[in-house]
């Protein structure tokens, strides 16, 4: 019979997973959720940066198949597994010392052979193990420096270029690259490879932040259709048509963009990829169509927003916005 704690205790996990339903339907609603596509790189984990250093989940809703490769990066390779103390040569010369001495237990050595079996596998324990110590001394000697020597150049030679922008641009929003990101880190596993954008890409896409925003409050679907992805048009296309049948209207004005810096760039095949941070203000109000009354957000006052706004080109055409998923 279920006690009156047990009782209780459904009964609060019941309201408050109605209650975290409840408030994410309404951020669905709001701001659509994460949605689009990122190529090869949808189902991942975009890198942190400056602007969102939180981790960010991957793309909830996408036209893009969730494959193999889409997910191959973030699964852990097999020949990097750390083995373990039963395994390798170590494991192979302790299975056999213990077979050895079974054997010779076995076959008239007694109890005495025991205790010296049990003697001779604690030398052989000591000696493995110091084995095992320099083996790990040896090879962390001999990759960490690679690896460092990497890390450091890379590190450099991006700040070195953010510096250099600031330098010469000292009212220029974005950096490049973000903190932990870089400017891509191309990845063997999705097949792309790393590309460097110029000054012209993040005016472009400091632009598109506008643009995009902009047409959405005004419901302008000519002006989504040059802005954005197809795919983008249908997510942004079902948002204003839900809005419009419940009666309402979403203005959006005033967006200044306060921090950016690219998480990642990448190409694949004929396309390139930019995911950007964007910490932005903006006036977002939904007001109800017949009255004008505003039913949600502060017209007076701005509100902050952080997103992660992937943008993608095709043969060196325009860039336009591909996904947008919440920091």
């Amino acid at each position: 019979m279920i006690s009156r704690t047990s009782r209780f205790a459904a009964l609060f996990a019941g309201l408050f997973l109605a209650f975290t339903m409840v408030a994410m339907d309404h951020a669905e609603a709001r701001r659509g959720g994460s949605f689009g596509s990122r190529g090869m790189r949808t189902f991942q984990s975009a890198p942190p940066t400056r602007t969102a250093p939180a981790p960010t989940a991957p793309v909830e809703r996408s036209m893009t198949p969730n494959t193999g490769m889409n997910t191959a990066a973030r699964q852990p390779q097999a020949g990097l597994q750390r083995p373990g103390f039963m395994s390798g040569f170590g494991g192979t010369m302790m299975r056999g010392l213990l077979l050895g001495g079974l054997i010779g237990l076995l076959v008239g050595q007694g109890f005495g052979g025991l205790a010296g079996m049990f003697g001779f596998l604690l030398q052989a324990l000591l000696i493995g193990g110091a084995i095992m110590l320099a083996i790990r001394f040896f090879r962390s000697r001999s990759s960490a420096p690679a690896l460092a020597g990497a890390g450091n150049a890379q590190a450099s030679r991006f700040e070195n270029r953010a510096t250099a922008q600031q330098r010469t641009d000292p009212a220029r929003s974005f950096t490049i690259p973000g903190f932990g990101g870089g400017s891509g880190g191309g990845s063997s596993a999705t097949g792309s490879d790393e590309i460097t954008l110029a000054h012209t890409d993040l005016d472009t896409f400091q632009q598109l932040l506008t643009d995009v925003q902009e047409a959405f409050g005004r419901e302008d679907h000519a002006a989504l259709r040059r802005a954005v992805t197809p795919e983008m048009v249908s997510y942004l296309s079902e948002e204003l048509a839900d809005n419009a049948h419940k009666g309402l209207r979403n203005e959006v004005s005033d967006i200044t963009l306060l921090q950016a810096d690219i998480a990642e760039s990448w190409r694949e095949d004929s396309r390139d990829y930019a995911t950007a941070a964007l910490r932005y203000e903006s006036r977002d109000v939904t007001r109800e169509r017949a009255s004008g009354k505003v039913v949600e957000g502060d017209e007076e006052h701005p509100t902050e927003t952080t997103e992660l706004w992937t943008f993608v080109r095709e043969n060196g055409s325009n860039w336009k916005l591909s996904a947008i998923q919440q920091a």
